[in-house]
């Protein structure tokens, strides 16, 4: 039986611990409590905020409606030739599952390794990191449809990924859930190492042939050495997404700064690293009130100890301003903005 309750904190159910209340709180478990749940008219005209892990979200205020904490768990998987197939709950924490794969030598997602959040939400964010996104090996999605009650499977070519979008951030935003994800991994590994420091610090550990879990490790010593712990200060990760600018405007931009932070992005399209940005107009390590960016990486806003959701929201605001009077370039969040 659901259990529906009330006036819920939900402090301990975002990363960034911002404090705000749910007017209605539950925790689904099984995908068959979902047609469960909207057997009651009653939250089909409530407003709903799905959660998995909460690490990619910024509430600004209590929410009033219900929130669905997806908790639907298990992870199968079956070998054919050298080819694995992942079938994962989009309940399951999903550095858990990359840490399944890795020592079973299923190699695709150890670059992906330490990325926060749920399996459920890693399609809706295309998640990526050191030349990585989910799209690279997703296969399949199971979503419950809020309207119909009606299980829909959605492929990679129906999800429409783009960097941190999908399908499910545009026109279809707010329709579905995602109950279970589908990836197809290898036996046989292809390192991606020229993204980042991954390269460097295998050399740096005299690792010439590296295996499925030394690149794991070094892309979690990596992130370790960048990122706050959520556990001990609250953040989300990235806030900002890498902004991505035609070759013409690169061009006038390197002009006037030559040393700019850039990769290839495909189409004549060029990717700005967006903490390179934030750091040279200032940002890096800053304290602000109650929040600020990371000491070791300007990309990161963080909560320091009673940061409200506006007060968070308000900085970033500055950054982003701040970037454009400078360079030109219009940062846009990574974040989720719950208001």
């Amino acid at each position: 039986m659901l259990q529906i309750q009330e006036n819920i904190s939900l402090k301990n159910f975002n990363t960034f611990g911002v404090e705000a209340n749910a007017r209605y709180f539950v925790e689904i478990n099984q995908k068959e409590e979902l047609a469960e749940l909207f057997l009651d008219p009653q939250w089909k005209q409530t407003k709903l905020l799905v959660l998995g892990g909460g690490s990619n979200l910024l509430l600004l205020n209590n929410f009033d409606g219900l929130v669905i904490r997806i908790n639907i768990r298990g992870i199968e998987h079956r070998i054919s030739h050298t080819d694995v197939f992942i079938d994962a709950g989009g309940g399951e924490v999903w550095n858990d599952l990359v840490n399944f794969c890795v020592i079973r030598g299923y190699a695709g997602i150890e670059n992906l390794s330490l990325i926060p959040g749920s399996v459920g939400a890693a399609p809706i964010q295309n998640i990526g990191a050191y030349g990585v996104e989910l799209k690279d090996v997703f296969r399949s999605c199971n979503a419950f449809e809020l309207a119909t009650g009606a299980l829909k499977t959605f492929t990679k070519e129906d999800c429409r990924f783009d960097y941190r979008e999908s399908i499910f951030k545009s026109e279809l935003k707010g329709q579905y859930i995602i109950v279970s994800v589908k990836l197809q991994l290898s036996l046989v590994p292809h390192f991606n190492l020229q993204y980042g420091a991954i390269g460097q610090e295998l050399a740096n550990r005299n690792i010439t042939e590296p295996t499925i879990k030394d690149v794991s490790q070094v892309v979690s010593h990596i992130r370790v050495s960048k990122l706050p712990d959520p556990s001990t200060i609250g953040n989300a990760g990235s806030f900002f997404k890498n902004p991505v600018i035609g070759v013409g405007q690169f061009t006038a931009l390197q002009s006037k700064f030559p040393e700019v932070v850039h990769y290839p992005a495909g189409d004549s399209q060029i990717k700005l690293a967006a903490g390179w940005l934030i750091e040279q107009c200032g940002w890096k390590g800053k304290v602000v009130g109650h929040t600020g960016t990371w000491k070791n990486q300007a990309l990161v806003l963080v909560n320091h100890g009673g940061a409200t959701g506006q007060e968070v929201y308000a900085f970033s605001s500055e950054i982003i301003d701040s970037v454009y009077a400078k360079f030109g370039v219009s940062l846009q969040r990574e974040v989720n903005i719950i208001s």
